[in-house]
């Protein structure tokens, strides 16, 4: 519920001089309950600086491939190889001399300009729950009373919001196979994502922001005339001075139901036809992909963009038909629209998932999990774009030099935001447990 305040002066039962209050219920947005998630959120430790000193970011998107893409039919292919490793697809070109891409990914191959490839992950688990847990954590294993908090989840931890939307929100939700993957875990439930759904279904709607359904025809029509009253209130208050006077969690609660940033973020009919063709709406990933390019431009610090359709333990290539293009066509759409509106100036965007593919096709005609061998794609925030960091051997199978690990790519992000990930956390049992393991190391080679 969503309070502001009047300008009544009233004694509140906890001793304090308030307001009276004017209560606007149902439209507490994006299902949290505000003001006591901010009041939390004011009494966590140690809060830190919006950008740290050697941040190179303002915020990061990170698009996981869950499943684990095959890497020998998009951007490591082995044309030489024998017919059982080097697959159906032929290869083309890339904007990088002597780099090429397999056919199905020819937008991508277009731009190679405005992205860093690396063809050298070393996931160190073929088990998905494992290796997703690792890639979305940068630290192996689990440890006493739960596992790591995910990259998203630190990053909210250890940095301010930069407005009054959620600082880390995935599309459509969480990793997950058998259970959710890459969360909080013991930083707490104020660290979570927020989940936006799927923005391709036709009965999309971002909690809260629609009006509840389960009211009857006389309460939904004093619903919609409250609401016509709330957005004419959005229009006299945002610009004026009548909220300082608040409480500053009741505040900012009311500011991300008034303001316009956060009632517009979500909102994908402001793009025009022609960028939805761009993005692609034959599958779900342009709506997806467009969603995350509104909340990095509405300055959502941590967007995580999930595709997970690349488990192909059979009838590969009749999946990857299907599935590749229009992949390349939104992930191509979504570097290019950011270049164009000055985005990747000031975002990193990683492109992973849990590991790669076996090199052999497998008797189902499909290929299996591996975890020595995949490609990553980074974008933006100073990355040197058009070229290729580790090399794989003629078979695809091994890394033979220059092998990324996960902690490498997760201490890549949190370098870019500028949070010290040599620094030293306590659970709620007060143990200490470093952000990522000794000897930490951002991919030096994506910005030389």
């Amino acid at each position: 519920m969503l309070t502001l305040h009047s300008d009544h002066s009233s004694q509140q039962c906890d001793g304090t001089t308030r307001r009276d209050f004017l209560r606007v219920g149902g439209l507490s947005l994006l299902g949290l309950s505000l003001p006591a998630v901010l009041r939390a959120e004011a009494a966590a430790a140690g809060p830190s600086p919006a950008r740290g000193a050697t941040a190179r970011a303002k915020n990061v998107l990170i698009i996981y491939l869950g499943g684990g893409l095959t890497h020998h039919d998009t951007f490591d292919p082995k044309p030489e190889a024998p017919e059982e490793i080097r697959g159906k697809y032929g290869v083309i070109p890339t904007g990088v001399a002597g780099m090429r891409f397999t056919e199905q990914v020819p937008r991508l191959a277009a731009c190679t300009d405005l992205y860093a490839l690396v063809r050298s992950q070393v996931s160190g688990s073929d088990h998905h729950e494992t290796s997703a847990q690792w890639m979305l954590t940068g630290n192996y294993g689990l440890m006493q009373g739960g596992d790591f908090p995910a990259l998203g989840a630190i990053c909210t931890h250890e940095l301010k919001p930069l407005n009054t939307l959620p600082p880390y929100v995935a599309i459509p939700r969480n990793h997950s196979f058998t259970w959710e993957l890459g969360k909080a875990a013991w930083l707490g439930e104020r660290y979570e994502s927020f989940k936006a759904g799927d923005p391709s279904k036709p009965d999309w709607k971002v909690t809260n922001l629609a009006l509840q359904q389960d009211v009857n025809r006389a309460r939904l029509g004093r619903r919609s005339t409250l609401l016509s009253a709330v957005d004419d209130l959005a229009r006299r208050v945002e610009n004026s001075g009548d909220l300082q006077a608040m409480d500053a969690f009741y505040e900012r609660a009311a500011r991300m139901v008034l303001s316009d940033e956060a009632r517009a973020a979500f909102d994908l009919n402001r793009e025009s036809e022609r960028t939805r063709d761009a993005y692609g709406r034959a599958d779900r990933w342009g709506a997806q992909a467009l969603l995350a390019r509104r909340l990095v431009e509405a300055n959502v610090r941590v967007v995580f963009l999930q595709y997970s359709a690349w488990d192909h333990h059979a009838k590969i290539f009749e999946s990857c038909d299907r599935a590749l293009k229009p992949w390349d066509q939104a992930v191509a759409t979504l570097l290019r629209d950011m270049k164009d509106r000055g985005l990747l100036d000031e975002t990193l965007v990683a492109m992973f998932g849990d590991f790669g593919r076996t090199a052999k096709i497998n008797k189902d005609g499909g290929r299996d999990h591996w975890a020595n061998a995949g490609s990553m794609l980074f974008a933006g925030a100073g990355v040197r774009g058009g070229q290729v960091i580790g090399v794989t051997d003629t078979r695809g199978e091994y890394v033979l030099d220059r092998p990324v690990r996960p902690p490498e790519v997760a201490a890549t992000i949190y370098g870019a935001l500028g949070v010290d990930f040599h620094k030293e956390l306590h659970t709620p049992q007060n143990r200490p447990v470093r952000i990522l393991p000794d000897g930490a190391a951002a991919i030096r080679e994506l910005y030389t």
